[in-house]
């Protein structure tokens, strides 16, 4: 049988390798490391098309992160006071990733914003290369063949996922403890579940994506074996209640995950930000068309074997329905749904071959894996750093900011006609507070009425705004990119409002009460 020849490959190759003192064990680990090698090189490749960070949260995360390293790892946060992340409020939801992302600061107050860019960079190499090893040690625990070209072959699935994936934030992360707590659960070691449901909370506010994974894997075991498997569940939710318990921001963190995180359970397609809303059905095809061919795969394996399910397929097939259906309705979790479809096909087409003799040397297999994998690797990563490529310039706002960090008296309040101005602004000015950013319903959250009137500001509603500003506000200062024309074309005649900046991306007036 094919097994029994793998199986006696493999107890040939373990003892030619005893005999030169190098024990499997260490070979797995040297596997390993190789392939988090190749995994880095990769996204590099993506990452470093650019100077400037993927998207605009990351400037916010790795300023977080220097701050940890500056003055502790719970520093107060004062920069959003008309918020729900007010001072007295703040919940650090990235814990666990803000301190990660501090061993890659420097130490020292004069790091520029070059080096700290920099440093996200790097950061976002190794963590989503980490996840990614994760997913081949899974994969190879049950026994998948050609584990190492599956795992290769995240790359070629979707140049969104890769995209994502190249973002300093913590979804890479959040697909790093998925995919241990899958390993877990296929290994049936559920206490291990408990600590890993503890990080998680710490790590993301993501972490009831653990309660799903635990769920499906229930109704993957009750479905073939028609007993109830409580015990992943349950470690998962003690750990999840004790990481929410225990916790440095205890009780503030309950306060933010009623009143922001469940309104978005179940509703993820109806929030302000593009990476909520869905991907058009032609879109999705064009940069994850890798993804959606691995899934007609698996099923097509499920039909050539003709035998029932095993767990771990009928698991992973359960997965990427779910994580399928939730890219479809929000494209940010685009970030899960390659990886599960991936992990569907492996397991359907390792278990369909399972019988099948391959007479093939390996390094003709090898070769040949190669060769399959080279066209879509190539075009993913090609797309995803061309991507990367055009994201807004590091720079963008730098000479605003740092205007204002040495005209403006500290601890003024400045008035933005943009939420998502927050991270750069923050990134290159912590002497300043702002009104709003991270999340526009932060804002809205904390007063409805203040939201609406902010609103009504920036789009131009308001006559003479200046000293509703002022009042209403509390600002000092007003910043506003320059694509806010109605914004703009009522400042210009605001007696109350001067302007004293300008530049080629935004124009800050002073607030004359």
């Amino acid at each position: 049988m094919a097994v029994e020849r793998g199986l006696g490959d493999k107890r040939r190759v373990s003892t030619r390798l005893s005999k030169i003192g190098i024990p499997a064990q260490a070979l797995n680990v040297l596997g390993g490391v190789l392939l988090f090698a190749v995994f880095c090189g990769l996204f590099a490749v993506v990452q470093f098309a650019t100077p400037a960070l993927a998207g605009n949260d990351g400037y916010y995360h790795i300023k977080m992160a220097q701050l940890i390293r500056q003055q502790g790892i719970t520093p107060p946060f004062v920069w959003l006071p008309m918020s729900i992340l007010s001072a007295d409020a703040y919940y650090n939801h990235h814990f666990l990733y803000h301190l990660y992302l501090s061993l890659f600061v420097p130490g020292g107050s004069s790091v520029g914003p070059e080096v700290l860019a920099a440093r996200a960079k790097l950061a976002s190499v190794v963590m989503p290369s980490l996840a990614f090893v994760a997913i081949w040690w899974l994969m190879r625990r049950q026994r998948v063949r050609w584990s190492w070209a599956w795992a290769v072959g995240l790359f070629a699935t979707s140049d969104a996922f890769l995209y994502r994936m190249s973002m300093p934030r913590a979804q890479s992360a959040s697909l790093l403890v998925l995919a241990l707590g899958m390993h877990l659960m296929l290994e049936r070691r559920y206490r291990l579940l408990l600590p890993l449901g503890f990080l998680y909370v710490w790590l993301y506010n993501a972490f009831p994506l653990l309660v799903v994974v635990a769920l499906v894997y229930g109704l993957a075991v009750f479905g073939l074996e028609g007993r109830v498997e409580w015990r992943p569940l349950v470690a998962v939710a003690v750990g999840i209640a004790l990481g929410l318990l225990i916790n440095p921001y205890f009780p503030q963190n309950f306060n933010f995950i009623v009143s922001h995180i469940l309104p978005k359970i179940g509703d993820v397609g109806s929030h302000v930000g593009n990476e909520w809303n869905p991907y058009q059905t032609w879109t999705l095809v064009e940069n994850s068309g890798g993804a959606l061919v691995l899934c007609l795969i698996g099923v097509f394996a499920l039909g050539w074997r003709e035998k029932r399910f095993d767990t771990a397929t009928l698991f992973a097939l359960g997965l990427a329905v779910i994580f399928g259906i939730m890219a479809f309705k929000s494209r940010r979790f685009i970030e899960y749904f390659p990886a599960f479809a991936l992990l569907f096909a492996a397991f359907s087409v390792s278990a369909a071959l399972k019988d099948v003799q391959i007479r093939w040397p390996r390094w003709a297999i090898a070769g040949g894996l190669a060769l399959i994998l080279a066209f879509p690797l190539t075009r993913s990563i090609l797309r995803a750093r061309e991507a990367l490529a055009s994201s807004t310039p590091r720079d963008t706002y730098a000479e605003a900011a740092t205007w204002l960090a040495e005209s403006a008296p500290p601890g003024s309040l400045v008035f933005q006609t943009d939420w998502d101005d927050f991270p750069r602004l923050f990134f290159y000015n912590t002497s300043q507070v702002y009104t709003i950013g991270l999340d526009v319903t932060y804002m809205q959250l904390y007063s409805a009425d203040l939201y609406d009137e902010w609103v009504d500001i920036t789009r131009g509603r308001v006559e003479q705004p200046g000293r509703v500003i002022a009042s209403r506000f509390g600002a000092a200062y007003v910043f506003s990119d320059l694509e806010h024309e109605d914004f703009m074309r009522e400042a210009q005649n605001d007696p109350a409002l001067r302007e004293v900046y300008r530049d080629d991306d935004a124009v800050i007036y002073e607030v004359r009460p």
